[in-house]
């Protein structure tokens, strides 16, 4: 099953935090923060949102931070994903 955005959102792959903290204690599932990081799977076309014109920046594969609490959380196919707004993302990851 595949999902297309629409306007201005961003279809997101949450990337799975570490097991293990800096000082080597494993964190368990219930002390976990929800990840910040996650992978644009795919992109709106932008265009008119709301009377403004939308440019959409991000493109799919890009390593992206995100707003904590940002977007509809959804479940394809048993993987989980992040609907949200492109204007959420606070940051493009670059190595």
């Amino acid at each position: 099953m595949k999902i297309r955005p629409l306007g201005e959102m961003v279809l997101l792959r949450p990337v799975e935090q570490e097991q293990v903290s800096v000082g080597g204690i494993i964190i368990p599932d219930s002390a976990k923060e929800k990840p910040m990081m996650a992978i644009v799977e795919a992109v709106g076309p932008g265009g008119m949102v709301d009377g403004k014109e939308i440019t959409m920046v991000l493109k799919e594969g890009d390593k992206v931070v995100y707003r904590r609490y940002a977007g509809t959380e959804i479940k394809l196919d048993g993987v989980d994903y992040v609907m949200t707004r492109q204007s959420e993302v606070i940051g493009v990851v670059t190595e």
